[in-house]
C-alpha cells in the first residue's frame, strides 16, 4: 500500500468522511475506507491508474465487428458517440480535445495526438485512449471504434461506381496540385480539379502507388469523404493536405 503521508500522495488524497477522486466518493463503506473518522482513505482503495500517465502508444487497436460494418455504419457509430457521450459526463472540452486526438491517431499523426491530450492536461495510464483522465480527476472511455475501423470493414463501393458522376469535359478541368498524406506518413502530390470525385482520385492514387481501392478511406477536417464526393463540396483549398489512411499495411521499405 502507498504510504498516505507522502507528500504527492496527501496532495491526492481528500480528507474528512468523503471526497472526490477520479470522479468517486470515499470514506467509510463505500470504497472500504478505514481508520479513524475524519482521516483520509487508503490510497490502496483509489484506483491504480491513479497519478500515471504514459505517451500514447503508435500501435492502433485491431478489432472485429459482431457483423460487417460499412463506411457509412461506422462513421454513424462513430457520430452517435460522440454527440451523446458529452452528455452525461465529463467536459465538453475535454470531450472534443479527445475527438480531436483519435482523428489525429487514425491519421497517424502521433506527434499531433499527443500534442492535443498534453495541451488539455489529458493522462493516459496506459498509453491508450480507451481510458484517460482529465485534471479534475474525471474518466474517459473511448470505444474501440472511435479509434480505429474493423477489420471485417466492406466499403460500398457496387452502388456508387454504378452512378458515379460522368467525367467532366477537359476544357472544363482548372487543375491543381493536391497533397495527399498516406497513414504511412508519405506525402503525395496528384492532379486534380475541383470537380473530382474522392472516388476518381483513389483510382489515380491507385494507379500512382498501387494501392487498392479497397484500402483508401479519406479523411479532410476529421471528416469522412465518400467516392462520390466532389472536391468542391469538402472546400479543399491550394495547399491543404488530405489524409489517407491505408487499412492494408504498406510493404516494408527495404
Amino acid at each position: 500500500m502507498a504510504d498516505p503521508t507522502n507528500k504527492e500522495a496527501r496532495a491526492l488524497v481528500p480528507s474528512g468522511d468523503k471526497g472526490t477522486f477520479l470522479g468517486r466518493t470515499c470514506g467509510y463503506g463505500e470504497v472500504g475506507g478505514s481508520g479513524p473518522k475524519g482521516k483520509p482513505c487508503p490510497l490502496a482503495e483509489y484506483p491504480p491508474s491513479a497519478g500515471r500517465n504514459e505517451p500514447l502508444k503508435k500501435e492502433c487497436p485491431k478489432w472485429k465487428s459482431d457483423y460487417p460494418m460499412t463506411d457509412g455504419q461506422l462513421r454513424s457509430k462513430r457520430d452517435e458517440f460522440w454527440d451523446t457521450a458529452p452528455a452525461f459526463e465529463g467536459r465538453k472540452e475535454i470531450w472534443d480535445a479527445l475527438k480531436a486526438a483519435a482523428y489525429a491517431v487514425e491519421a497517424n499523426d502521433h506527434s499531433l495526438a499527443q500534442a492535443i491530450l498534453d495541451g488539455a492536461s489529458i493522462t493516459l495510464p496506459h498509453g491508450s485512449l480507451t481510458e484517460c483522465y482529465d485534471e479534475l480527476g474525471n474518466r474517459y472511455q473511448l470505444p474501440v471504434y472511435c479509434l480505429a475501423p474493423p477489420v471485417n470493414l466492406i466499403l460500398e463501393r457496387s452502388e456508387e461506381e454504378a452512378v458515379e458522376p460522368a467525367e467532366p469535359l477537359p476544357n472544363a478541368r482548372r487543375e491543381f496540385t493536391l497533397k495527399v498524406r498516406l497513414s504511412s506518413g508519405k506525402d503525395l502530390r496528384l492532379s486534380a480539379s475541383m470537380s473530382d470525385t474522392i472516388g476518381q482520385l483513389k483510382k489515380q492514387l491507385q494507379a500512382q502507388e498501387g494501392i487498392d481501392l479497397a484500402w483508401q478511406r479519406w479523411f479532410f477536417s476529421g471528416k469522412l469523404l465518400t467516392d462520390r464526393t466532389r472536391l468542391q463540396e469538402t472546400k479543399i483549398q491550394k495547399d491543404f493536405v488530405v489524409q489517407v489512411i491505408v487499412n492494408q499495411p504498406l510493404p516494408p521499405r527495404n
